[in-house]
């Protein structure tokens, strides 16, 4: 009888899919187990390629699949979430704006990329590794559970061994399947709405999955494995003759000149090309759920192609969707080959694990969307916060003001399977933290006056109380808020504006100044700076904006204008709550003239 475990949330793209995928592994096993401790692992699976910065966009090559296997592992069941590092594959271009790296490295191309050399000052052993260690460390933070598999490590020890010696008998089975497309004129790519995915292009072309990648043909016909010479460790061979019952392969060298020839069954100094190695992968591992970008989505791409070949080796092609674009606020579209590109340890510099979690579990996998690095973070920012109030407070009511995919969307960010994500013990808004961070400049003893200012009645007692918030607010405003931008107090007050002043500004300021005092905290001083031009205009400091004419707007704009230009000598800023507790109160009498 099929196992049946129910689902907590039925309501979000994760659970339907963990749905599918549940059925899916139940019905390959044959519907044997009678519990869930006796049936197999649910395979899922995620490739990168580690041939530069490994971005956001990738990302979500990750985190679709650990989603998805985090809920099955919620409901009971034992998962495998696969990450294939395709550190195998040949190195093919030098990517631009890596610290460390010059036009030497294009000497290189060709290689495996665990061959190549990690940039100058890298503590790692090569190009490969450089790059998955920063990826890994980000997992770690995100709480992604996976199994690592170094393509390079099954290559080289002769893990796939059998798989290739499969593959080259039947290579004409494989060239057939291939042929069925090369044929076709391939159709004229319709304008996009949107750009695509630079993750799923650089994943495709760094994995070998470029349109010609689909093995050797010649005089001496088809073969679905490229070898590495052995003179120069380059991937630029071409097999000359192949013998399927001593497996005695011979290939040239199209870049140094060298030739040999091995016994295909104890050579490890190779791979099968990647329209041909994902599919084997498949069968190998029994993945039974896998995404793939758009490029590997469309008609005659590995994916498509791969469902054929996969048969060849005894396989089934895993069920996944195709994903989206996932950009950058105030960027072009991502690519590891044009440098600069945002990678999650970026990311998770200026926020923290449950915002990023959040910002890949809330979009189905088709829906692309953007990671903000400018301003926008901060409203991103007090929608989590907005959402997590709500989900708290439903907690303690019995529910009902959050709409179900956010509550799932919410738990699918705070916590996995094996528990809560570490968070900030009092999430202080990010906006204000920001703020705090941007106007005392590293002083940390002026950051803790602040914020234990914000809230006299629940004063906070340590910066610690406030962390990792405070530290990613903090990053956020010294890497990605301009120079031009930051707020730098005046030192003296600015006497020709105080002088040129009239009375209603002058009225303004002194009713503002007589409040200090009595409204010196986060709330208090909120309510005075709207409150005053309410109060010079004859209305109650309490009206609420429908009680008022439309021009209290105009004045409260005017005011807070001033109080800008008298402050920081500009005619914005932080927000002025904010921005009086972090001058102080003394201060701020001082540049208001008092």
């Amino acid at each position: 009888m099929p196992i049946v475990a129910q689902s907590t949330e039925t309501t979000d793209w994760v659970s339907r899919f963990a749905d599918e995928v549940i059925e899916e592994s139940e019905r390959r096993a044959g519907g044997k187990a009678t519990s869930l401790a006796a049936a197999p692992p649910v395979v899922v699976a995620s490739g990168l390629s580690p041939s530069g910065p490994i971005h956001l966009g990738n990302l979500r090559e990750v985190m679709t699949p650990h989603l998805v296997a985090d809920e099955i592992r919620r409901r009971g069941y034992r998962v495998r979430h696969l990450i294939s590092w395709d550190d195998y594959d040949r190195y093919r271009k030098v990517p631009a704006g890596v610290p460390g790296v010059d036009e030497s490295w294009a000497d290189h191309i060709g290689k495996p990329l665990t061959s190549v050399p990690a940039p100058k000052g890298s503590p790692h052993p090569n190009w490969a590794e450089h790059f998955k260690s920063a990826m890994i460390e980000a997992l770690a933070e995100l709480g992604v559970e996976f199994d690592g598999i170094s393509q390079t490590e099954q290559y080289t020890s002769g893990v796939y061994r059998e798989q290739i010696l499969h593959a080259m008998r039947h290579r004409g089975d494989i060239d057939a399947i291939l042929d069925q497309y090369r044929t076709k004129k391939a159709p004229a790519r319709k304008q996009q709405q949107k750009p695509l995915d630079e993750a799923e292009l650089e994943a495709a072309e760094g994995s070998g999955a470029a349109a010609e990648d689909d093995g050797s043909s010649g005089s001496a016909g088809y073969f679905p494995y490229k070898p590495y010479c052995g003179n120069c460790e380059k991937d630029f061979t071409t097999v000359t003759a192949y013998d399927d019952d001593s497996t005695e392969l011979g290939y040239v060298c199209d870049s140094c000149g060298f030739s040999e020839t091995v016994r295909l069954n104890e050579f490890n100094r190779g791979k099968l090309v990647w329209k041909v190695d994902w599919p084997m992968r498949w069968a190998y591992e029994g993945v039974v759920f896998e995404p793939s970008g758009v490029d590997h989505s469309s008609p005659g791409s590995s994916f498509q192609v791969g469902g054929q070949i996969v048969g060849i080796f005894g396989g089934k092609q895993p069920i996944g969707p195709m994903y989206a674009f996932v950009g950058i606020s105030g960027m072009a579209k991502m690519s590891s080959s044009k440098g600069g590109v945002p990678t999650p340890a970026d990311a998770l510099k200026i926020m923290e694990p449950q915002l990023l979690r959040w910002l890949y579990a809330r979009r189905r996998p088709n829906q692309s969307f953007k990671i903000s690095f400018d301003q926008e973070i901060q409203r991103l920012y007090d929608e989590w916060d907005k959402l997590d109030a709500k989900v708290a407070g439903d907690a303690g009511s019995g529910g009902g003001s959050a709409l179900p995919a956010d509550v799932a969307a919410h738990s699918r960010a705070v916590r996995t399977a094996g528990g809560e994500l570490p968070r900030t013990p009092r999430p202080l808004p990010y906006r204000t933290l920001a703020s705090v961070a941007d106007i005392t400049a590293g002083h940390q003893d002026q950051a803790l006056r602040i914020l234990g200012e914000l809230d006299p009645d629940n004063p906070i007692g340590s910066l610690d109380e406030a962390r990792p918030r405070f530290d990613k607010a903090e990053a956020w405003i010294n890497t990605h808020v301009p120079a031009d931008q930051r707020t730098i107090v005046r030192d003296e007050p600015d006497a020709e504006l105080l002088k040129s002043l009239d009375e209603t500004s002058q009225h303004s300021l002194r009713l503002l100044l007589d409040g200090l005092a009595d409204h010196w905290s986060l709330d208090g001083l909120t309510h005075l700076v709207y409150g005053v031009p309410k109060v010079q205009a004859g209305f109650s400091a309490d009206a609420t904006p429908k009680e008022l004419p439309p021009e209290i707007k105009t004045a409260q704009r005017t005011f807070f204008a001033l109080l800008y230009h008298l402050l920081v000598g500009r005619d914005t800023g932080p927000r002025l709550p904010t921005l009086l507790l972090a001058v102080g109160q003394d201060r701020v009498r001082a540049l208001l003239g008092e």
